[in-house]
């Protein structure tokens, strides 16, 4: 039996926390708001944002980093993206060294440019203890929490620079509803899961102004092509954007009801306002934070991204969500393998 400390008690924190908990582990949650935790050890139950999927027995509410982090064999980070860093640090000081520490956030840090297991890298290395990368783990996939936590199969992969980490956390989660890959290429798993949320805000969009299905295959397919563009740069391997990290969660997030940067650009293909899409959508919309990351990263590194251009434009309410499909419909023509 493992003792698993989640900081992120989110809908997806709380459904891994059900996955490992289901298997005999001991799970301890921590999150920031001190009320949303106190409701769910009121009620056994995430009701804010998983409702429906009951605590395990196992899982145990903590009300400090040092409370959840105690004795933990593995620490499941679930803050969203662009708090990853303050999550890190604060907990970094009750995280005894040798633990596995596994990231399921899908992001790119705005300012710096940075992927998590980027920033995660840049904190071991100031606190003296590089060492910590060689059990830092990534979890990522096609998953939506509310599927996982009634135990929907669903399939994932766990991606390390060291393969005995993404090994032991494929035993770790893997069930028989939950089945686990291993891969060591961390930069294509994590470009693929930040960037398809950018691609979902698209397909959100094309959704709502009314286009059909051949316009949202088209944003897909294209979109993946300029994902791996981008990876390509970065020193991702091609096969990884074919696989469960790439192709696999840019379908989930751009076709199912379950994605809330899908739901974000539906409300704003009909006219919403962006702000007030994401105030309606209730939970962090990564997708608006990355649009603008990836924009900037792209141009830093020359890499042609005109999907994720007019995304961010739309995004940030410089360019109406009409004037951007004419100017993709409207570039100059090209070979499709160019």
């Amino acid at each position: 039996m493992k003792t698993v400390g989640v900081i992120g008690a989110g809908s997806w924190g709380t459904a891994l926390a059900t996955v490992v908990a289901g298997k005999g582990n001991k799970v301890r949650i921590y999150d920031v708001d001190e009320k949303h935790l106190k409701s769910m050890e009121e009620h056994r139950e995430n009701v804010d944002y998983l409702p429906g999927v009951p605590l395990d027995d196992n899982i145990e509410i903590a009300y400090s980093n040092e409370a959840a982090l105690e004795g933990a064999d593995v620490v499941l980070f679930s803050a969203p993206a662009q708090h990853f860093r303050s999550a890190l640090k604060a907990a970094l000081p009750y995280i005894p060294v040798g633990t596995y520490i596994i990231n399921v956030a899908k992001g790119i840090e705005k300012g710096t440019h940075l992927r998590m297991s980027q920033i995660a890298e840049e904190i071991f290395r100031e606190d003296g203890t590089p060492e910590r990368m060689e059990r830092y783990v990534v979890l990522s996939g096609p998953s939506h929490a509310e599927e996982v936590g009634r135990k929907l199969p669903t399939t994932v992969a766990t991606a390390s620079g060291n393969v005995y980490a993404a090994q032991a956390m494929q035993d770790l989660f893997i069930t028989d509803r939950f089945r686990v890959y291993t891969t060591e290429d961390l930069v294509g798993v994590e470009l693929g899961g930040a960037l398809k949320n950018i691609i979902a805000l698209g397909a959100g969009i094309s959704d709502g102004m009314g286009f059909g299905d051949n316009a949202k295959a088209a944003l897909m397919t294209r979109g993946l092509t300029e994902i791996t563009r981008l990876g390509l740069k970065l020193g991702a391997k091609q096969e990884t954007f074919a696989g469960l990290t790439g192709t696999g969660d840019l379908i989930v997030t751009c076709t199912s009801m379950h994605s809330r940067n899908r739901r974000c650009g539906i409300m704003i293909g009909e006219g919403m306002a962006p702000e007030e899409a994401v105030a309606k959508v209730g939970m962090v919309v990564e997708g608006m934070f990355t649009a603008e990351a990836a924009y900037e990263l792209a141009k830093i590194e020359g890499v042609e991204m005109p999907i994720t251009d007019v995304i961010y434009n739309v995004t940030n309410g410089t360019v109406k969500a009409s004037d951007a499909v004419e100017a993709l419909m409207n570039r100059e023509r090209k070979h499709e393998q160019e």
